[in-house]
């Protein structure tokens, strides 16, 4: 059997990224709280997860919605025991000309994207500050720190992540809670098979990314002992935004 290594509750966990790091906390010992809109699709990662840490839950939540955050992380509290870990993972997009994108959109963006990790980093910091600390890793993007056009809202979300995460760090360290982020670059959710050799060799890594190098990034930020770790964001991409794009 193994050992309960904390409570774990990850947002944006039905599908991509964020399925693979329920399992992978929950092949770790870890206790999880799946947190997502789609219930179909959450339902179907849980009956996967639960195989492997039968202690874990899932909580239908919508992100947007402070007090369905607030209900979320308090249900998870009470219902695992306490809380030392929150992986704000929930994300959404839209490709849209800045000419046309509505506010409605872009506040639909930003309030899920942005002020969701605010909220959930907030009120789970209530408990872990109770409890001696914990960690707080928040999933930013490599778009936060380079475009493509018609990207407007969801690299504002990105780059903004980015400095929440380090000044959380910041009013958080007195309770011994780290913040961190990770700045994923092309991670492939879909068949890996799929993809062309081009696709691969433009990385300086030679291959795409999968969803296990963030999930493992997550755990190793997670661990207590890693915590001189705060405030900073973790670049994962196999190098791409540190690429020479010129052509010779």
């Amino acid at each position: 059997m193994v050992k309960t290594r904390g409570i774990v509750l990850v947002t944006g966990a039905a599908e991509g990224i964020g399925k693979q790091i329920a399992i992978d906390f929950a092949k770790a010992g870890w206790k999880v709280s799946l947190i997502d809109y789609n219930k179909n699709e959450l339902e179907t990662t849980f009956s996967e997860v639960r195989q492997i840490q039968a202690d874990s839950i899932f909580i239908t939540c919508d992100v947007k919605n402070p007090e369905e955050i607030i209900k979320a992380v308090s249900e998870t509290h009470d219902r695992l025991g306490g809380l030392n870990c929150v992986i704000n993972n929930a994300g959404i997009s839209k490709w849209k000309s800045p000419y046309e994108l509505t506010i409605d959109e872009w506040d639909d963006i930003l309030n899920t994207n942005l002020r969701s990790v605010f909220l959930f980093s907030r009120e789970a910091a209530k408990y872990m500050s109770q409890s001696g600390g914990g960690s707080i890793i928040n999933m930013a993007s490599t778009r936060a720190v380079m475009s493509e056009p018609h990207s407007e809202a969801y690299a504002a979300t990105k780059g903004g992540i980015v400095a929440l995460t380090h000044a959380l760090a910041a009013s958080f360290s007195e309770d011994f809670i780290t913040v961190n982020s990770i700045s994923p670059g092309w991670i492939h959710t879909g068949d890996y098979k799929e993809l062309r050799e081009v696709d691969h060799d433009q990385h300086l890594s030679k291959r795409v990314g999968m969803p296990a190098d963030i999930s493992r990034a997550c755990l190793f930020l997670a661990q207590s002992d890693n915590n001189f770790i705060t405030g900073e964001n973790i670049t994962i991409d196999g190098g791409m935004t540190r690429k020479m794009i010129y052509e010779h």
